[in-house]
């Protein structure tokens, strides 16, 4: 067991969101963990943990729909997903004037070359897929929540215009953006499971 390299710094897989957090500190209470920092994707403790806590917290994640992570490969591929996530969901990407492969190598201080076709072969999807879908998973949610308008949702999501967002739009579900507000059973896809 790699126990021993990540006892202090522990990746969790599927962790997405704010509540993901939140379930993970209480998990962490529960079992004793003293920890430092929970952030997403990644749980930093105050102490080495024993193999019976690394056990005990690996069976509580799993039943929360979480997982700890030991491969070096599988943690970098879910750090893409982490910053993608936060980009779309916690950014305003109207004022993100970076390309996105040139943000992740400097956030991840690698070759964008090289993570790209580490997520790919993890992954079977690209970078850049895996950024779209994520961003019209949002935009789903904006359609169903908030009340703004398409013009509005293109601009915060950073899409050139309104136009190329309800074309990918409906190449990917198969709806316009309008078809999608008005219907009664809105399909969404959890995070974890784009």
């Amino acid at each position: 067991m790699l126990l021993n390299k990540y006892r202090m710094e522990l990746a969790v897989k599927n962790m997405v969101c704010g509540r993901c957090i939140k379930v993970v500190k209480d998990i962490l209470d529960e079992t004793g963990i003293s920890f430092n920092t929970v952030e997403l994707g990644k749980i930093k403790t105050n102490e080495e943990i024993t193999a019976m806590q690394y056990e005990i917290l690996k069976k509580k994640l799993v039943s929360e729909g979480l997982d700890l992570m030991e491969d070096e490969k599988a943690m970098l591929a879910e750090q893409i997903k982490n910053i993608i996530v936060d980009l779309v969901y916690n950014k305003d990407l109207n004022d993100f004037k970076i390309n996105l492969s040139v943000y992740l190598s400097e956030t991840l201080h690698k070759e964008y070359t090289a993570l790209s076709q580490l997520f790919s072969s993890l992954e079977n999807t690209t970078i850049e897929q895996y950024f779209i879908l994520q961003k019209l998973e949002r935009v789903k949610e904006m359609l169903v929540y908030d009340h703004l308008s398409l013009s509005e949702i293109a601009w915060k999501l950073g899409y050139s215009s309104v136009a190329h967002l309800s074309a990918q739009f409906k190449k990917t579900t198969g709806f316009t953006p309008s078809q999608f507000r008005e219907m009664k059973e809105h399909k969404r896809l959890t995070i974890d499971k784009i």
